[in-house]
């Protein structure tokens, strides 16, 4: 029997051990415990292995709550207490600014802890038909198989109560020769909506789904995204989807496909901490570079300033735009798409000097714009929110390297349950 002792975890949450002087990342390890495991992958720097028995287990393990969770790939951490997670994904970020960007903030804000269960209030769903029978769920953690999934207490519960109900529908559909592959789910304040993805309604899949969205509950919409078409309502007069920031008193409509975070409440608090270390003024003029649907663009506008923001999906800044107008904030803000994978330096010259930015990229990063930053053009300030500790980190050694101070970083729990690390970070020109 193979046995290890695990010192750490890493950014897939995974146990880290140090076998034969060769580093092994060991699904379902914990650090602190002593585990039997199966190797499932070598490669020439490290091995892969699955934990197959806990000999010795750490204080900090728990039974997992969803019954599912050995086989779907969508939590990764459900077997830790919740506020440890926390402390593993803090380490994380640690760990990758070290070790891949050599460098440290000044001093790590506290983490934002948000809530455990039910914060899903966006999910993407997959369904299988075969034999007569629908599977609808999530991918499961070793292959493209679909797990069927009866539960999901990560998911806002007006979401989980309607998986029964749109398996049901999904394979009436696929009776009526509509095979439907992708779903989307979305609650919001003001409406909850199904999203199904299809290349072709025939007339009779139409009329039962007319006939099955007069069923649903009032608040609950069937929208139809086609390859190349944007999502579109299936009945008129369907209400908006819609979060709000109630600190800043704004209201963001969007519709299904729009980017928005998956946990409004973990980013209500997101944007209050980025805003905190932004300290936006009147009169400042601000770049918020990949911004979306106006989700930090807005409370910065709000707090006075005149805004530029620069989004790759002209269907984002659209909505951005009449977000702004919405909340009577378009007098101060300008957006418009370009490729800022591609930003170069006479990208950033043409823009002008702005007094501060703000990035919020996809896990990819900026690196090819935070490259791209140079004199006269460095602003005094820039705020950094990544999905990516390993990306954040690439991208903080090259402010550094430009003469910014690396003043703070901390964590947002905006995935509990998952080993998903959200990090707003603050850089100071010297």
């Amino acid at each position: 029997m193979n046995t290890a002792t695990i010192h750490s975890i890493d950014h897939e949450g995974r146990g880290v051990a140090r076998i034969h002087g060769k580093t092994t990342f060991i699904t379902g390890a914990l650090p602190q415990e002593t585990v039997a495991y199966q190797i499932t992958r070598s490669k020439k720097h490290h091995d892969e292995a699955q934990a197959t028995r806990i000999l010795t287990p750490s204080p900090y393990r728990t039974a997992p709550a969803c019954p599912h969770y050995n086989q779907c790939g969508g939590c990764t951490l459900q077997h830790v207490h919740s506020n440890v997670q926390v402390a593993y994904k803090q380490r994380i970020l640690e760990d990758q600014l070290q070790r891949l960007g050599k460098v440290r903030p000044q001093y790590l804000l506290p983490p934002i802890y948000g809530q455990a269960w039910g914060y899903r209030h966006r999910a993407r769903l997959s369904a299988h038909h075969s034999q007569g029978r629908t599977t609808l769920g999530f991918q499961s953690r070793s292959s493209h198989r679909i797990i069927d999934i009866q539960q999901c207490p990560i998911l806002a519960p007006q979401l989980a109560s309607q998986l029964s109900n749109t398996r049901a529908l999904l394979l009436q559909l696929n009776r009526l020769h509509t095979p439907i592959r992708t779903i989307e789910l979305h609650h919001s304040p003001a409406a909850n909506s199904l999203t199904l993805h299809t290349e072709y309604l025939p007339k009779a899949a139409r009329a039962h789904l007319i006939q099955h969205a007069q069923s649903l509950p009032a608040n609950w919409h069937i929208w139809l995204q086609t390859p190349h078409r944007p999502a579109q309502p299936l009945l008129p007069d369907s209400p908006q989807l819609s979060y709000s920031l109630p600190e800043y008193a704004l209201t963001l409509p969007y519709r299904p496909g729009d980017f928005t975070q998956v946990n409004p409440a973990a980013n209500i608090l997101l944007v209050a901490r980025a805003m905190q270390l932004l300290q936006p003024q009147p009169g400042e003029r601000i770049a918020d570079l990949f911004c979306g649907l106006g989700n930090f663009s807005l409370p910065i506008t709000a707090a006075g300033a005149q805004v530029i923001g620069i989004e790759g999906s002209p269907a984002l800044t659209e909505r951005a735009s009449q977000n702004a107008r919405l909340n009577h904030l378009a007098e101060r803000t300008r957006f418009h798409s370009a490729d800022l994978f591609q930003t170069t330096e006479h990208t950033v010259a043409g823009w002008g000097y702005f007094d501060k930015i703000l990035l919020d990229p996809p896990r990819s990063g900026a690196y090819a714009l935070v490259q791209a930053l140079h004199a006269p053009y460095l602003p005094r300030r820039i705020v950094y929110v990544s999905c990516n500790p390993a990306t954040f980190a690439r991208d903080a050694a090259v402010l550094v390297g430009k003469g910014y101070r690396f003043r703070n970083a901390g964590i947002v729990n905006m995935f509990p349950q998952t080993a998903h690390v959200e990090t707003v970070g603050c850089f100071d020109l010297e």
